[in-house]
Parts: structure tokens; sequence; C-alpha cells
């Protein structure tokens, strides 16, 4: 079989979809890595068949309307190519508008190599923060599809504070690494209450000191890592385990590719902002098939690494990440599919097996 007639059946076997929705389903992942944008009018003319490009860019409308998808086995296939943990994992938001409209996405990630793998999303009903019980409701549905001993810890910005989020860390034991405000009022050793800044200005620009003991942050006692950084801002951490100071700064990095991602979603990849859906329910639907297509770039530019590395430039960095060399390797064989229709079955055939679905091959 072919790249489309495979991608075709790993939809069927794990969504348990009808064969046609399953092929428009591959089509659209196709679509998507050809055409480099999620707008449903350019995904139209990616898509195969004689009809015209407005017949097809009904069949999409019908498709992210009427299908249903469960975001189980959604999460369970996007993280079935990763090892198999305890991930790191990040949670972020990333928002935009449409006219009058706010887009808010909030996701929670797996860190890895990097980059960070999506797995779970939702969109927020409003403009701004999320709230605790958002995060919960997500962090919730990681719990219920994974547990808790697939997770190291979770590393989040200053955006997830306050004693409710904290308490709910702390009673499903799951460690963290949250950065805080730098007026965050903690403890001292005596007793009185001080801006936590007040612990660190005196530090020497980029180095990390942990304070003795535990300190008092939103009701719960917890240990604090922090530094002064070279812009003149403070890194502070609030971590739930002891580490070495350095090495919490260090876990909390990580954090920093959720934001690669993001671009990858955005700019750098599949124009997420180009979408004109405004119903957060197909957005959410439409994420699943951008994760998918992004996973098949990241592991066709890991493959490709091995056998011939992306070039190094002279100031030692990559010329490429990894996602972009596999997107533009397979955007290239996809685009022009009679030259290197060999090239993408071989690609699909590679993806299938690192999913762990190499009994479709058969």
């Amino acid at each position: 079989m072919n790249h489309l007639a495979l991608l075709t059946s790993l939809l069927f076997q794990v969504f348990g979809w009808h064969l046609a929705r399953a092929k428009c389903g591959a089509a659209i992942i196709v679509a998507l890595i050809k055409v480099r944008t999620v707008n449903l009018t350019d995904l139209a003319t990616a898509l195969p068949g004689k009809a015209k490009v407005d017949s097809k860019y009904k069949r999409l409308q019908r498709f992210f309307k009427e299908v249903s998808l469960d975001f189980r086995l959604v999460a369970k296939l996007i993280v079935s190519w990763l090892p198999e943990g305890p991930w790191i994992l990040a949670m972020d938001r990333t928002n935009w508008m449409i006219g009058q409209w706010s887009i808010n996405i909030l996701y929670l990630a797996v860190v890895y190599e990097g980059i960070a793998i999506p797995i779970l999303w939702t969109c927020l009903p409003k403009k701004g923060n999320s709230n605790t019980a958002e995060r919960i409701a997500l962090m919730n549905r990681f719990l219920v599809i994974f547990g808790i001993d697939r997770m190291d810890y979770l590393a989040v910005d200053r955006e997830f504070i306050g004693h409710e989020w904290i308490d709910y860390l702390i009673e499903n034991k799951i460690k963290f690494r949250i950065r805080i405000k730098k007026n965050t009022r903690i403890n001292r050793q005596q007793g009185a209450m001080a801006p936590v800044k007040n612990f660190f200005r005196s530090l020497p620009i980029q180095c990390a000191m942990q304070l003795k003991g535990k300190r008092q942050v939103w009701g719960h006692q917890l240990y604090i890592t922090g530094m002064r950084l070279v812009t003149g801002e403070y890194l502070i951490i609030v971590h739930s385990d002891l580490s070495p100071g350095v090495i919490v700064m260090e876990d909390y990095a990580r954090r920093w590719k959720i934001e690669t991602l993001f671009k990858c979603l955005k700019t750098g990849g599949f124009n997420l902002e180009d979408t004109k859906l405004i119903q957060p329910e197909r957005i959410e639907k439409l994420i699943v098939f951008l994760a998918i297509a992004f996973s098949w770039a990241y592991v066709m530019g890991e493959w490709r690494h091995t056998h011939k590395p992306i070039r190094v430039k002279n100031h030692q960095r990559p010329a490429k990440s990894v996602f972009r060399y596999g997107l533009d390797w397979l955007r290239d064989g996809l685009l022009n599919i009679t030259e290197k229709l060999s090239d993408c079955n071989e690609a699909m055939v590679l993806f299938l097996k690192r999913l762990g679905w190499s009994n479709l091959l058969i």
C-alpha cells in the first residue's frame, strides 16, 4: 500500500471511523504537510480527487463539524512513538484574535529532546489566563489516561500559580517547577514575610541559590530556588521536592520547549493562526491532525538526521530544527509525488513502525 492508504488504515484502526471518514482524515494530514497551513481554503486545493475546490472545501467543513473523536485515543497515539517515561510535562497557553473572536488554547505537552510534543489541549472560552479549574481538568485528563507513574514533573510559568492549584498538585503527588513573581511574599526563617526578590537581590548574575529549608508560599511549605538574570529580571522557582539549585533551574528551563512547539504549530510550520474556525470543538479537532502531522514530520527529521546530519552553521547552530528538517523533506516528497513516491511510502512505513503499528504493513 502507498503512504495515503497506510495512513487511512491507521486512522481506521485507531478511531474506528468508517472508511470514507478515515480517507478524509488521512488526506487532511497529507494536505497539511503539503500546504503548511490550516486554512481550509488552502487545504481544499491539496485534497485528492476530481471534485471542484469549492466542493472539497465544503467537505472539510462537514468533516470538522460532524467527525467524532476520542481524545484519549488521540493522546495514546501521539505518545506511542515516545519513550515510556516518566515524562517531563509542560503546560502553557497560546492565543490570538480572529476579528472579534479570541482563540485561546491551553496545552499539556511532553518535553522531548529539543521540542515539546502536544498530547492534550482545550480551547478556553475567554481571553486571558487559565483558571485553576481549567488547569485541573487538563491534568486530570492526563492522570486518567496515563497515571502518575508516567510523569516526572510539571514545569510551568508565572501564570500557573495560586493556593488551590498548588494544593491540587500536592494532593495528587505531582512534582512541579513553577516560576513565581518577584513580589510574591514568603517567610524569613524568623517568621516575618517579605517579597521573594529580597532573598536574591545580592546574588551575582546567573548564579542560582536555593533558600535553606521550606518557605511558606500561598499557604504551603515549598522549596525555593532563584537567580538574577542578565536582563535584571529575577528567575525564581518554587518546587515540591528537594533538588540541587542548579538542577532545579535546568528542570525549569525545559519548559521553554513548549514555546518551540508553538512556533512549529504557527509560523515555523503549519500556520495555525491562519484558521478561520472559531468554534472551540472544531479547533480542538483540527489540532488532532496538526499533532499527527507534527509527529510524522519530527520522526522523519530524527530519521533523516541519523542518515544525513543537519548542517551546523558557522555560529555553531543547526541550519534547521529536527522538526523542520523532517517537514521540508516530507513536503518535498509529497509535492513531487511522481518522482518520489517510494520515498513517501518509506516515510509512512517508518512512521508506522515508530508508532508500533507494524501490523498494518502485513
